[in-house]
């Protein structure tokens, strides 16, 4: 049977996005960010929010944008994978495993209030190389146009 690996978050930053380079100086950017799932108690009936902590990384082209336009607090939107690392405990505390995200693309969120305007962030074929809010070049020099304003007006969802 087929399978499919597909996560579509949308949360705030745990902590300020961290940059690294490998050998061959590719960027590794990762973050820790907090999904809120909102229910109503079945016994107060009081609406209550429960956060799910989930590890990202990008690499790639796409990491360092996102860590310079990203800090702790500020809303992201990512799609990406599940992955699970598994290793030996350096102690001698057996096999350990860890599942978290890698994002394959992201988009800014939040409106047209400094946080962000809603371009994609994802590679050459989908934009997201301008500065958040405005228009941009992708790669090759095609530009792509300024659509902040369909995003300003956070009001407006019909959800």
């Amino acid at each position: 049977m087929a399978s499919y690996n597909k996560v579509i978050l949308m949360g705030n930053l745990t902590r300020d996005p961290e940059v690294r380079f490998t050998a061959s100086n590719m960027a590794i950017c990762k973050f820790g960010m907090a999904v809120n799932r909102r229910y109503k108690d079945g016994q107060t009936g009081e609406w209550k929010e429960e956060p799910t902590f989930v590890d990202v990384t990008i690499f790639g082209a796409r990491a360092e944008p996102f860590a310079k336009y990203h800090s702790k607090g500020k809303p992201c939107f990512i799609e990406g994978e599940l992955r699970l690392d598994t290793w030996e405990d350096k102690n001698g505390g057996g096999k350990r495993s860890k599942l978290y995200v890698v994002a394959n693309q992201w988009e800014f969120v939040g409106g047209g209030r400094g946080e962000g305007g809603g371009e994609r962030a994802g590679g050459a074929d989908r934009g997201g190389y301008g500065e958040p809010g405005g228009g941009g070049a992708r790669p090759g020099g095609e530009s792509f146009p300024d659509r902040s304003a369909e995003y300003q007006a956070a009001d407006d969802t019909p959800f």
